[in-house]
């Protein structure tokens, strides 16, 4: 697919200088400069976001105090670097960008995927950046969910699957829930209910866990200083599980039963063999 972009993006060049240039917009290495861009509030309107070009495409600016420390795993102006841009959407207008790095010799030259920019809604500016390790796993991604030119959904990864979602809720422009994942499913949540959270410190006044995907335990800051005043639990989730642990315990016991009946009437029957193999030898 790299190589054929390659080669595609000098056909479209040979053809433009031949006045024919139809057919050459679904991938090409070309840049986007934009110093505005349109788009929505989370109540529909319209609104004019001044983006200032980064150099590598305009973007969603970052979170207040998250600025991405793998920003230059989407720089490709360096040898080991190659760049791909495609339009998805048919508007002749690249959506998708895709940074790969070159790792071997030319005899087993391959390319790992770093970096993905995406324009999810077609206005000109990188709404979801996916960055990758040098062996192309998942590593961080950022996210503007509501296209107003300020991401607000943050994503970690560990071994190339979820670790931790924080996200902006209120749009803000401040993290204020943070959600934990363990194999895939989300184990613990903290909320910032009221906003006392900065960029350099975390405050939550809530605190929620899941068992099953599903929320057994909450607790709840009342007055501010940090510790639970609060707890609530789901008392269904917990009377299931009262009633899973009897269930299970009977279970073994009857299991138990089961081996024990068993053993006593194999050990009667051994007797009984033993009694009658010993009156067959005694003599008459």
């Amino acid at each position: 697919m790299i190589w054929r972009s390659a080669v595609n993006t000098a056909l479209c060049l040979m053809a433009s200088m031949l006045g024919a240039v139809s057919g050459c917009a679904s991938s090409r290495t070309t840049g986007l400069q934009s110093e505005t861009g349109a788009s929505r509030r989370p109540d529909g309107s319209d609104q004019r976001v001044a983006r200032p070009p980064t150099g590598i495409g305009v973007r969603a600016q970052p979170i207040e105090g998250t600025t991405p420390e793998n920003l230059s795993r989407c720089d490709s102006d360096t040898p080991d670097r190659e760049v791909s841009e495609f339009d998805t959407s048919g508007d002749d207008t690249p959506d998708v960008r895709k940074v790969f790095l070159r790792l071997g010799t030319l005899s087993d030259l391959r390319l790992v995927l770093i970096c993905r920019e995406s324009d999810i809604n077609a206005d000109g500016v990188k709404d979801v950046i996916r960055y990758y390790t040098d062996e192309g796993r998942p590593l961080y991604e950022e996210a503007d969910r509501n296209f107003d030119g300020r991401m607000d959904e943050l994503a970690f990864f560990e071994n190339g699957r979820l670790a931790r979602r924080e996200t902006d809720v209120d749009y803000d422009g401040r993290i204020d829930t943070k959600v934990w994942f363990a194999s895939g499913a989300m184990v613990r949540s903290e909320r910032d209910l009221n906003g006392r959270s900065t960029p350099t410190e975390w405050r939550p006044d809530r605190w929620e866990y899941f068992e099953d995907s599903r929320m057994v335990r909450m607790g709840t800051d009342l007055d501010g200083d940090g510790s639970v005043d609060r707890w609530d639990r789901d008392e269904e989730y917990r009377r299931r599980l009262e009633q899973d642990q009897i269930q299970r315990e009977r279970r073994e016991a009857a299991e138990d039963g089961f081996a024990e009946e068993n053993e006593s009437s194999s050990n009667d029957d051994s007797n009984v063999d033993g009694a009658s193999e010993s009156a067959a030898s005694e003599p008459s």
